[in-house]
Order: structure tokens, then sequence, then C-alpha cells
């Protein structure tokens, strides 16, 4: 299909992203398209683009992170059945020239795969690849940023040589110029407080959160940020490791004051938290603006508007700061800042950037107190500060057990930097601040997991060590609540942690459930193994206890068993998949290969799923 001539001087660069990192390297791509001179440059999420209209597209690049176990982003679930259809033919795309840059962590069994299996469909549809998929890798000392400069450079080059004029000053991109900022793409329109009339308070918290984050630049085309699900108060927050560990592990419990929660076991609860006030109030304050003052942002490049419509759309300064920008997440007039800014934005400067940013993990707020002649625009902070994002959390509870209330199992993180300064995850943190006997309303989202809820009917063999035994608590809750009023398959549930006194988590429950009649039970079935890591010489993880349980697994798996995986998404899942292959081995005396395909035979039935956290 031939392009428009619109396509033919135009950029379409679209990403999938979890965590935001995709969102930020597209945006990368799409500024320095623009200072080469690009005719037109548009960038946007995967789930915004009409992928029928993707072979009028003459150049395009995809920006798209892995998740999980080599999963596609939620935004990216829609595009990619799209490509799948079996009536697109092999001429689909021709015409269409594409480049895909991929966001992993080297450190997962499915490296990068979501890059890869779009980069081989677009192939096979016959598009027409500009350079060799780039692969940016977390594992890299200087982040995914290591491989994409490099890929970019190739790009770049390689479509002036093809099509010089769609980067008419390539110069600039390969020598830009580091005093001129430029323009940002946002407005930012100031209201007097007087002139306001100040009505917000006739909105309520879930509409003000809301019409804040429908401003953001950064969060507009997230479909799933609109007003939040429920305000749930936390009702209790108990601490489930021993007081002199070095680990942090709350049980959080939540309930809808005015109605029922609907949701099913599986599901993930996103939580917005709160900023500090007192970072807030110095964010603004270092901005020079006015915190009671009200604005509008929107795109520069939208039709004017009446000021009645302006003043409709505003928000309190303060309001906005503190829902959208994650200040606890340059431009400068001294000439020894400007120069270290210059030196941390050259390729030459990278790994050092890296190592004063993301591995010290400063915030915004640090960067600019660390270079206090910077006076940036309110315009460009609104577009590169980071957005406050919402934190996702496996629920651990069932409805049918608990049909008011949602129950959390939470890690409490932080960590040391290079430098030794203390960080703190700012949801979990927030989270384990808050008092149960106060006023505490949570702005929540129900979603559904990787984690499908299974029929009464199923066996289950659960693996989960950690924190990873969140959704599992829910699973075998629920099918407590099941065996009561019908028949229920047996449950064999793997659970690892480091010292039996120390985090062995809800260790009562578990037991409860394996004793008498319970759906973890050896008379109905099933049965609790556990592993404790540091309690012996010799360390012993859940593949171990698999192992040792290999002729109840197999048994298990032969009357129609799924197997469900959680928890950490280092060498964990590799490692149980692994010993799972050798049960199989074992018990079938077969190859490697053949309990591998297999297993893999019944992750296509839907009866093998993993869901993994970093």
């Amino acid at each position: 299909m031939a392009a428009t001539p619109a396509a033919d001087s135009r950029l379409l660069v679209i990403y999938a992203s979890e965590t935001g990192n995709a969102m930020d390297a597209a945006e990368r791509v799409g500024r320095q398209a623009e200072r080469g001179g690009c005719p037109a440059v548009d960038v946007l999420p995967m789930d915004s683009f009409d992928p029928s209209c993707l072979p009028s597209e003459r150049f395009v690049v995809f920006v798209v992170s892995t998740t999980g176990q080599g999963d596609t982003p939620d935004s990216m679930k829609g595009f990619w059945r799209y490509l799948l259809k079996k009536n697109l033919g092999a001429r689909w795309l021709e015409g269409v020239r594409y480049a895909v840059f991929g966001l992993g962590d080297s450190g997962y069994q499915k490296y990068n795969f979501a890059a890869k299996k779009l980069d081989k469909r677009l192939l096979h549809l016959g598009a027409e690849p500009i350079i060799q998929v780039g692969l940016g890798d977390d594992q890299h000392p200087s982040g995914y940023e290591g491989a994409l400069d490099p890929w970019l450079l190739s790009l770049w080059e390689s479509l002036n040589q093809t099509t010089p004029s769609l980067l008419p000053r390539m110069y600039d991109i390969i020598n830009p110029d580091l005093s001129v900022l430029g323009d940002a793409k946002v407005e930012v329109i100031y209201h007097s407080s007087d002139e306001a009339q100040q009505d917000s308070n006739l909105l309520d918290f879930k509409n003000l959160i809301q019409r804040a984050r429908s401003m953001s630049p950064s969060l507009q085309f997230y479909n799933n940020d609109k007003e939040p699900h429920y305000m749930l108060q936390m009702v209790s927050n108990r601490c489930l490791t021993k007081e002199n560990s070095d680990r942090d592990v709350r049980h959080f419990e939540l309930e809808n004051p005015s109605s029922g929660i609907t949701y099913q076991v599986g599901d993930a609860l996103e939580i917005l938290p709160s900023q500090s006030p007192s970072a807030v109030d110095s964010f603004i304050e270092r901005c020079k603006l006015d915190p009671d003052c009200y604005i509008t942002v929107r795109a520069k490049d939208r039709v004017k508007v009446s000021k009645g419509s302006l003043l409709k759309d505003r928000i309190k300064l303060k309001t906005f700061v503190a829902l959208t920008m994650d200040v606890m997440s340059f431009f400068a007039t001294a000439e020894h800042e400007k120069e270290k800014l210059q030196y941390f934005a050259s390729p030459e400067g990278r790994d050092d950037l890296y190592q004063y940013n993301q591995k010290e993990g400063r915030t915004i707020l640090e960067v600019l107190d660390d270079f206090p002649s910077v006076q940036m625009p309110f315009e460009w902070l609104v577009q590169l500060t980071p957005p406050l994002k919402k934190r996702a959390f496996s629920i651990s509870s069932s409805p049918l057990a608990k049909p008011n209330q949602i129950h959390l199992t939470v890690s409490i993180v932080s960590w040391r930097t290079p430098f030794k300064r203390m960080r703190r995850g700012l949801c979990s943190s927030w989270l384990a601040g808050l008092n149960p006997n106060e006023e505490n309303l949570i702005p929540c989202w129900v979603h559904h997991g990787s984690l499908p809820p299974p029929h009464p009917s199923t066996p289950l063999i659960l693996i989960g060590p950690g924190t990873g035994c969140a959704p599992f608590c829910a699973f075998v809750a629920e099918r407590a609540a099941q065996s009561t009023s019908e028949a229920t398959a047996p449950i064999l549930f793997f659970f690892g942690c480091r010292n039996q006194e120390n985090d062995f988590l809800y260790k009562d429950f578990w037991y409860a459930h394996a004793h008498d009649q319970g759906v973890l039970s050896s008379k109905n079935g099933g049965g609790f193994f556990v592993a404790f890591s540091r309690d012996q010489p010799q360390k012993v993880y859940v593949q171990h206890r698999i192992r040792e349980q290999s002729a109840r697994v197999w048994n298990l798996l032969k009357s129609g068993a799924a197997i469900y995986i959680a928890g950490s998404s280092t060498k964990m899942p590799a490692d149980v998949t692994a010993a799972l292959e050798e049960v199989i081995c074992e018990e079938t005396v077969c190859s490697e290969e053949e309990a591998s395909i297999w297993l893999r035979k019944l992750e296509r039935n839907g009866k093998f799923h993993t869901e993994t956290w970093s």
C-alpha cells in the first residue's frame, strides 16, 4: 500500500511501556528527530494508535518493554493481537520502513522477548527494517541507554543516507547545541486565586485526581488513568517479619467505607501514593511559584479557547504537582554547573550520569538543589519530570472470604546507594506509615493480573517464595470458602523464605489449611512444603522441595493440575521450571526436550502461569 504524502515526511514513534522507561526512551527519539529538523514527529502510546492504519505510514520507530517472563506490556496487547490476524498477508506492510528498540533485563529468561517477536512479525508482514533491532539491558552499567545511544546514532545515519529530506539538520543531532533549550510542548496558563474563584472544593478527591492527571502530558494517554475505582480506608497495618529482621514485610487490610468491592483472586490493586507535603512545598518554592495560584496545563498545538473555558479546567498548582509530578523520583547559569550538565548530556558523560542519577536514586528536588543556579522553566519541568505513577500489588484476599476488604502483602522497599545514601520506595513506605486508627483514604484501581482465577475443580500446584505467596493466600482462602458448598480439587503449595523465625510469612494461615480437612491437607490430596534457605549450612530453595515431592507433583499434573508461579524475577522462575522438567523426566522416563515441550503445551493450554517482579 502506498504511503500518503504526509506520511513521507513524518516519523511516527510508538511505544509500549509498563513502568514508564519505554515512554521516556520514545520521547527521546522524538526530541532528537525534531532537533534534526524532521518535518513531523508524533510520539504515541501503542494503545492509542489504530494498527489498521500502519500500512499508511512510511517511517515508524517502535519502543517496547518486556515484562515478567517475556510478556508484552498491557498497552501492546491489543496491537499485537491485530498483527497476528491471519488475513494480513506477507505484503501488508510493503513500503513501511521500521526500527524496533526493546527495553529488557538480561537477568530474565526471555530477555527482550516482546521486541524480538515484534521485529520478526513486522518483517513477515512485508515491512523493511531500517536497522537491526536494538536491545536495551538494565544490567548494562548505563542501563538501557548504554544500547540506546549507539542504536539511535545508527538509526539517524541510516535514515539520512536513504531519505535526507527527513532529517535536513542531521548535524544538530550529532553535534547538538546544548545551550539552546528549545520550546516545551506544553503551556502553563496561570490564574490568580481570586480569578479562579476557588471552587475546587466542590470537586471530591476522586474527581480532583482525574482532572489533575488528565492535564499531565506524561499521563494523558494512559487509558486506565481515569478517576479511582475506590477510595479505600486502611483498617490494619501489621508487620509479618520479626522486629529485628533486616526485611520489613507488611500485611495491609483495606476496606470500602461506603459499599462493597468488586474483584477476583489473581487481580492486582493499583495505588496512587501521596507525596511528602514538605517535598511538594520545597519543589514549588524552588521553582519560585505561588503555591496558591491556579493553573491550566495544555498542549501548545491545541486550538485557542475562551478565558472562561480555561478557568473551568484550572487546578491549584500545589494539587497538580502533588498528584502528577514525582518530585521525589537542568539548566544552569553558573559556568561550572553548565559545564557539568553539558558533560552529563554528552555521550562521554552517559555512564557518570547514570551513576549520579539512577544508581544514586536522586530525586528531582535533589538534582535542583545540587545545581542551585538552575532556573528551569516550569513548562519543561511539567514535561520532563517523571509522572507520579501508580504502584501495583497482588491482592492476597478472596472476595468470597472478605467481600468488603482487599488485603495486600507488601515488602517495604529500602536500599543503600553506592555512596551509602538510604533510599526508600515511595508507595510502600507511605503505606507503612499510615495509621489505621486515623482517616486515610487511599486512591485505588482494581485490574486483572496475570494469574487467572482457577476453576474449583482444577488441581493446583502453587510456587510462591517470599512475597510471591501473596496471590496464593487469595487462592487458598477462595478454595476454602468454595469447599463449604461444593467439591474442590487439591492444592500443593511450595513456599520459601530465609529463616523460620524471621520471615515465615502467614505461618499460622498455611498450617491451619494444611491440617485436618483443610485444602492443603494431605488427607485431601494436597500438601504444604516450605524451604528455609538460611537455616542450615546448605541453602534449600523451593525447587529442592519440588524435586523431593516428585511423585506427588506428577500425580497432580497427570490429573490436570494447573501450575502457578509468583515471586522474584531473578533466577527463581527459571530454577523452578527446570525442577518441574526434572520431575517430568524422572516420573515418565523422557528426555529434557520432551519435558520442556510438555510444559510449553501446558502453557499453551492456559495451565502454566507466572507473575514476577524485580
